[in-house]
């Protein structure tokens, strides 16, 4: 492999055939084949999952319990126990085709998620900047680093502008290292000492840089060690592993139960120690919730997709459990509350404030501050770059002025760029051998940094009176909703003068970045559902209580708080009086933890938007963080549960709507199918109890019934429209499990009706014989289930539920009662041990599977009378 560190720009330029604009796309498309790709950790093969479906201890037993009956079948001559061993493995196979399917259709919805969250970079394509998935890039390609960025391949540095990069991630020392392009390292020099070069997966933490890619995909420092320890991890979420201990609970339970159901068959029954053996091994396959981690991924996966549709991108699945507990929302306000398409409206230049026609003679240190210190460029009609530096720019084309006119006259000779800390980005240039520093920034730091004001062509002492009236211009635009920018400049001797000091102040420029057109609703969803948004802002106090008052978000002054009073708090202090503020302006990085840890003290669950590389520690420290997908750097997008594509606050509104939904069907599919299993087990249980002499059911009826209710109807409560109220309800207490607020006592009072209605059927039954009591008992059991399912769909009327807006609800009915038929009315019955019934006995089926419906909503209306009593 070819290395680049020890050859000199010009040469990696030559070795590369590229010049400094750039590839074309013609030369793009021409390298595209040659490069490689990381390989993607090893997918497990069909067969194995496959026969992964067969590892769970009890479908083993159940699959040699099969087996001997077959067997024994074929020894003894008896064809009906061929038939049932045939029977029960068919029933087993066919658990497994759904397993599979189920597998197939959450990896799938995982490895769309993987795309559309894949990594992003800036390219120079035939001068252009572009922005490209990275898996795009080829060889040669010159990328564009700045702050935040995480380095897309190995690059092979051509500029470098204060340009500082942390490697730890892959040489294992910490700290900054600042890179030189102009130096030839030496060929056998550590990948440490090699200052020219960037690596793939490291994060640029100041300045900015240009770099050609030297090695991609496998062929990278970093793709060199990946490759050696890559494996694949499924994630599990707390829900899921919560479901997986009681589930391993539940599974002693059973099989005690099952213990003594088998005794009892086999003292007091007269069927086989075989047949006993089956009964119990069906019990419990059919009363263990071994497939609810499955079912909880796949109702997970679909809300994760639909999430993708409305631009919210989630990165980890448990995320989607935490979205619907959110109760504060800490969002930006500069393009995530507001449109962040900046337009200059107002402008000062110390002698006059001006709103309408804004003008600026050529020669202004203001208008030259404004386009010198600004890295828009020019492309295709319009400037493209941040929106701040864009609308400069265009108000200096508004004003006549040709940006890259006045850049050909003012060379920049170095930088120091913007960074969250300082608030300033200064710029050195030359012009007629003469140098000058131009600043521009927040005036409030802006000011501290100067000794001196421009004023009518002429330069004065900063005095107080200055900074009173610039002071007094900011007020006035702030309270207008306009952020300020001042713009700073002095003369420079030599380059060591290059210091933010003794700056003389050249004016500021107001910016209007307007609400979006549905924040003003998004919010007054936030506050009705029991959510509390929050702005956090770098900007002025004014400036965002201006904005906050026109969205609805706050009322007066007295719910803003600046970083500066912030200061004064202790964290106990803040915690306190958290809840008394919606605005916090002019805020760092590190007073954006404190807010989030104040909140979170307070037993909330915290969501927090950010976009740049300082943000990364308060993403991180929130419940759910909340990457920008168009402003956001490479590092927030890294450590962000959650991506917003189009930034938008009323986006993220609608992720905890839809995490809300997830959570509310997750526990519908939970209590159904925890309910239709208690029912499955008591019935079998009290009628072995009450008539030891006679079966209930045999193993393939339990088994099929199994088969019924474990697979479409809880897909069908995944799938379930959210419930009228969702959006009007306090957010769920994470303290507070899956079977609280009433739903384990549900779980067992509408088992034991079951259980009732199932236990009569078979009674009536057994009046002309055992063998209708059991026919009658299995479709009781089977039919009651879609009726219930058809209850569980609502909390309210079922007359509310619209069973037309739910395909997987009457796919899963008729997926029912068309095998219900098929057994019925066919030859087939027999296969199951079942026998024709009269009219009469159907009429008591439907009947008995209709008063379920009716009990069930008894119960659900009295339980929501009792939950509105509570709640009063």
């Amino acid at each position: 492999m070819r290395t680049y560190h020890n050859k000199s720009i010009k040469q990696t330029l030559l070795d590369f055939n590229v010049s400094p604009k750039g590839l074309s796309e013609a030369e793009v498309l021409a390298r595209a084949g040659t490069r490689r790709e990381e390989k993607p950790p090893k997918k497990k093969a069909l067969g194995f999952k496959i026969l992964e479906q067969f590892t769970d201890f009890m479908i083993i037993i159940l699959l040699i319990a099969s087996a001997i009956s077959i067997i024994i079948g074929i020894v003894e001559g008896k064809a009906e126990e061929i038939v049932d061993g045939c029977i029960i493995l068919a029933i087993v196979l066919m658990n497994a085709i759904f397993g599979v399917v189920q597998d197939l259709k959450a990896e799938k919805s995982l490895e769309a998620l993987g795309r559309l969250s894949r990594p992003e970079c800036y390219v120079l394509r035939a001068g252009e900047k572009k922005k490209i998935k990275t898996n795009a890039l080829v060889e040669g390609d010159i990328v564009l680093l700045e702050a935040g960025s995480i380095v897309p391949a190995d690059l092979r540095l051509i500029e470098c502008v204060q340009l500082k990069i942390d490697e730890a991630a892959l040489t294992g020392e910490s700290g900054e290292v600042l890179k030189n392009c102009d130096i030839i390292c030496s060929e056998g020099a550590p990948l440490g000492e090699r200052k020219n070069m960037a690596y793939k997966g490291t994060v640029v933490c100041f300045g900015r840089g240009l770099g050609v890619v030297a090695a991609l995909g496998e062929d990278s420092e970093f793709g060199k060690i990946a490759n050696a320890i890559k494996e694949s991890k499924k994630e599990i979420s707390p829900l899921q592993k919560s479901i997986k201990d009681l589930g391993k609970i539940l599974t002693y339970v059973i099989l005690a139960i099952a213990v003594v159901t088998f005794v009892i068959e086999v003292c007091i029954t007269p069927n086989s120690v075989l047949d006993a053996f089956l009964t119990a091994v069906a019990i419990s396959v059919a009363a263990i919730p071994e497939s609810m981690p499955a079912v909880i991924t796949i109702i997970m996966s679909m809300g994760v997709a639909r999430l993708a549709k409305q631009k919210a991108v989630v990165k980890h699945l448990p995320s989607v459990e935490t979205l619907g507990a959110c109760s504060v929302i800490c969002s930006d306000k500069t393009g995530t509350i507001t449109q962040n398409k900046m337009t200059a409206v107002a402008l000062y230049d110390n002698s006059a404030l001006q709103e309408k026609k804004l003008r600026l003679s050529k020669n202004s240190p203001l208008l030259l501050a404004a386009v010198l210190c600004n890295n828009a460029t020019f492309q295709d009609k319009s400037f493209i770059g941040d929106p701040t530096e864009v609308a400069l720019a265009t108000m200096a084309k508004n004003m006549g002025t040709d940006k890259s006119k006045i850049e050909r006259e003012f060379t920049r000779m170095d930088e120091i760029p913007f960074d969250s800390q300082r608030k300033l980005m200064s710029v050195l240039c030359a012009c007629n051998g003469e140098k000058t520093m131009f600043v521009k920034g927040g005036c409030d730091r802006l000011l501290e940094k100067c000794a001196h004001i421009y004023l009518d062509g002429k330069v004065y002492p900063l005095n107080d009176h200055y900074k009173a009236v610039v002071r007094e211009k900011i007020e006035l635009m702030a309270d207008k909703a306009l952020r300020v920018i001042g713009f700073a400049y002095k003369d420079v001797g030599s380059h060591a003068d290059f210091k933010e000091e003794n700056l003389v102040f050249a004016g500021m420029v107001g910016l209007i970045d307007p609400p979006r057109k549905e924040i003003k609703d998004a919010v007054k969803k936030c506050k009705r559902s029991g959510m509390r948004p929050v702005m956090i802002t770098g900007d002025y106090a004014k400036t965002a209580l201006a904005i906050a008052r026109q969205i609805g978000l706050a009322d007066d002054e007295s719910q803003v708080m600046t970083g500066q009073e912030l200061e004064r708090y202790s964290d106990d202090q803040l915690a306190k009086i958290i809840h008394s503020y919606s605005v916090f302006a002019r805020v760092s990085p590190s007073d954006k933890v404190r807010i989030v840890e104040a909140f979170k003290t307070k037993g909330n669950v915290v969501a927090m938007t950010g976009d740049g590389v300082n943000d990364a520690p308060s993403l991180k420290r929130a419940n759910i963080g909340i990457g920008m997908g168009q402003s956001g750097t490479d590092v927030a997008k890294e450590v962000a549960d959650i991506i917003v594509a189009d930034d938008n606050f009323a986006t993220i509104v609608l992720a905890v709507e839809e995490g809300r939904k997830i959570y509310q069907n997750i526990q519908k599919t939970v209590k159904f199918l925890f309910s239709a299993n208690f029912a499955e087990l008591m019935s079998l249980f009290v009628v072995t109890l009450l008539y030891p002499q006679f079966v209930f059911m045999y193993p393939v009826q339990i088994l099929f019934t199994n088969l019924i209710t474990d697979s479409l109807p809880a897909i069908a409560l995944g799938v379930e429209q959210p419930e009228h109220d969702l959006m009007s309800r306090p957010p769920r207490d994470v303290k507070k499990g899956l079977f609280s607020q009433g739903n384990g006592i549900s779980i067992v009072i509408l088992g034991l009706i079951q259980t009732l209605l199932v236990v009569i059927s078979y009674l009536i039954g057994l009046k002309a014989s055992p063998e209708v009591a059991t026919t009658m008992a299995f479709y009781t059991l089977n039919i009651i289930q879609m009726f219930y399912l058809a209850s569980m769909r609502t909390k309210s009327s079922i007359f509310k539920s619209k069973p037309h807006k739910n395909k997987w609800f009457l796919l899963a009915v008729g997926f029912c009662f068309t095998l219900v038929a098929l057994f019925a009315f066919t030859p087939l019955q027999s296969m199951l041990k079942l026998v024709t019934l009269s009219g009469e006995q159907w009429l008591i089926i439907f009947g008995l599977s209709l008063l379920m419906l009716v009990l069930s909503e008894i119960y659900k209306h009295t339980e929501n009378l009792i939950m509105k009593s509570r709640a009063k």
